[in-house]
């Protein structure tokens, strides 16, 4: 379900990158490049493959937690909204998570890895999601009540949404700003700059950030600097979806016993015993 929602709006998507690359064509030559756009479109489709067969095998797993729900909640315009915010602050979650445990972070940091932030950005995702356990973070809605196939195209929408918010071509938007993730919201969360990075975990609402302390406000006094800290300087879709995978596992083999390697695997990112491609304020901060 998920997969066909996004490849339903993958028109709309492909129409907007060319659009916004022709605009950016004379102001900003540099904001695309074709091998960077490559990239990203080799990334979202390995993202795809591996979604499809993950939702394949877990979707059991909702069916089977679903027959122990809390709540018969039978589809109506109220039950979709709760689940459209429900879901929705769960991803807020799963989101931050991905930024501070290093387990996670090996699959998020892919998304992160480039130094240009436009439309085709939003492409660039890991086809190791699964493995880190993305699904995981909307089981309780399945325990819930909610109908699974339902939480599987919420899932879909929300991402959806995060496309449009890939941009510098959009600035402030007014009072949408205090109850939405905008692009001037996620310029900041993607920026590797001291005073934003780790910030601005919202897929559709901030308000999330707001209420959990995570919200810093876009300041053009400090214009955003985008890719990771110790960036890959690569274009190969293999080596941007398994690097700190690699470098995980390496510094847990080398870790002091047991709890040295637990540490490595699920500990801050910051931590890691090799110089990691992370996205930090702990790293970023480090002298």
């Amino acid at each position: 379900m998920e997969k066909w929602i996004l490849l339903g709006m993958a028109p709309v998507f492909l129409a907007l990158i060319g659009l916004e690359a022709w605009y950016w064509r004379k102001r900003r030559p540099g904001m695309y490049s074709a091998v960077d756009t490559l990239s990203n479109a080799a990334l979202a489709l390995m993202h795809q493959a591996a979604d499809a067969v993950a939702w394949a095998v877990v979707i059991g797993v909702y069916y089977a937690v679903y027959q122990h729900r809390l709540f018969d909640l039978p589809a109506s315009a109220w039950t979709i909204a709760a689940l459209f915010l429900a879901q929705d602050f769960f991803y807020y979650w799963f989101h931050r998570a991905s930024h501070r445990i290093r387990w996670l972070w090996a699959s998020h940091v892919t998304h992160h890895s480039s130094e240009r932030l436009n439309l085709s950005t939003a492409f660039r995702q890991s086809l190791t999601y699964p493995l880190s356990g993305m699904w995981l973070f909307w089981l309780p809605l399945a325990w819930l009540g909610f109908e699974p196939l339902h939480i599987v195209s919420v899932v879909a929408i929300n991402l959806g949404f995060q496309f449009f918010v890939h941009t510098q071509a959009v600035g402030r938007l007014g009072w949408l700003e205090h109850v939405f993730n905008t692009p001037s919201h996620h310029r900041v969360h993607h920026a590797r700059n001291a005073k934003y990075i780790d910030r601005n975990y919202a897929g559709v609402l901030i308000v999330w950030d707001r209420l959990f302390g995570s919200f810093v406000e876009e300041d053009a006094a400090v214009p955003c600097e985008y890719g990771i800290i110790g960036q890959v300087h690569s274009h190969n879709p293999l080596r941007l979806t398994f690097h700190e995978w690699i470098a995980m596992f390496g510094d847990a083999a080398r870790a002091r016993g047991w709890r040295g390697a637990l540490a490595q695997l699920f500990g801050p990112p910051e931590k890691a015993l090799s110089h990691g491609n992370r996205a930090t304020a702990a790293e970023a901060m480090r002298p």
